[in-house]
């Protein structure tokens, strides 16, 4: 046996750490006219084309997908790409401007969430296309492309509403009133024009409730994501130039992880980034995922497969 041979072993026996190997995760993105899921070999494991630049995606429990495939169109799709559900969103009585669907999300009931920005509300549609709840929404800066990005409704039943225009996080209970706001800054930095790394701004794009109360936010411009308490106090946080080799651009997609690992999206930020990270607590990054074949520079969003049950997203 070579001395080599002998050290490795002992090491071994002696319960020397080992290296984990990197998670194998499937990704499901849109970006460049086609929604693709990536499988973990880098191949592709289905595709279906979409000139719309998604900003939400899921894949359900039935293996059908939800989809966002125009400005105003949210359908469920079988693998086999049949359109099994559609909603379109219209102008609500009374307003005549643009409408835009930014969110939307299936619920445990059956009905599918949907924010509608321009009409400054979230509907919950039935799966026979009928609106049975409507909650209205309080805008600053009403614009119908900024209302609204990243919406989820809450296990208690309200509602977690990034609202890009105001640069702020508003929780709303099913009537409308908001409980909760947390509003960005620009922290300590100045305000710059862009989409990429050169850009800085509020414009908030998602935010996801942990089990433990506190709020997980996707900053959007602000180049950062943010773990922050009902009170408002920031108590974690991964920066722009934060993590080896990776600067952030416009910070989307959020998966939050049972074992406290977050997934955030990274779009505009070049070819030279990845558009997806995932870090540890300790800003360790564990998976990173970088496609520029496939797709390009507007990767806004993704569903990552393949996740432990208890992901939140």
């Amino acid at each position: 046996m070579s001395l080599l041979i002998a050290i490795a072993l002992v090491l071994l026996s002696c319960g020397s750490p080992v290296l984990a190997e990197a998670p194998a995760h499937r990704v499901l993105a849109q970006d460049k006219g086609h929604i693709v899921l990536v499988e973990a070999d880098g191949s592709t494991g289905w595709e279906v084309e979409c000139r719309h630049n998604s900003h939400d995606i899921h894949l359900l429990p039935s293996g059908n997908f939800l989809l966002h495939t125009g400005g105003t169109r949210v359908v469920e799709m079988t693998p086999d790409k049949k359109v099994v559900w559609q909603y379109d969103a219209k102008p609500k009585e009374g307003y005549t401007g643009g409408v835009e669907v930014h969110a939307f999300q299936r619920l445990a009931d059956g009905n599918t969430m949907v924010a509608e920005s321009g009409n400054r509300r979230i509907v919950e549609v039935s799966p026979e296309g009928k609106i049975v709840r409507e909650v209205p929404l309080k805008v600053e800066h009403p614009h119908p492309h900024r209302d609204t990005r990243m919406v989820r409704k809450l296990d208690g039943g309200n509602y977690l509403v990034c609202q890009e225009g105001d640069g702020c996080v508003h929780e709303y209970d099913p009537t409308g009133k908001i409980v909760w706001t947390y509003r960005l800054d620009l922290a300590g930095r100045p305000r710059s024009d862009g989409h990429g790394p050169e850009g800085h701004g509020t414009e908030v794009f998602g935010a996801l409730r942990l089990k433990n109360g506190n709020t997980l936010i996707a900053c959007g411009n602000g180049n950062r994501v943010i773990e922050v308490t009902p009170e408002g106090k920031t108590v974690w946080s991964v920066e722009q130039k934060e993590l080896p080799g990776i600067t952030l651009g416009w910070v989307t997609t959020l998966h939050a992880l049972p074992n406290g690992n977050v997934i955030f999206g990274n779009c505009h930020a070049g070819p030279e980034n990845p558009q997806l990270v995932e870090v540890t607590r300790e800003k360790q990054v564990v998976w990173t995922f970088k496609d520029f074949k496939r797709f390009g520079n507007s990767l806004a969003v993704a569903h990552v497969l393949d996740l432990p049950q208890g992901t939140i997203r």
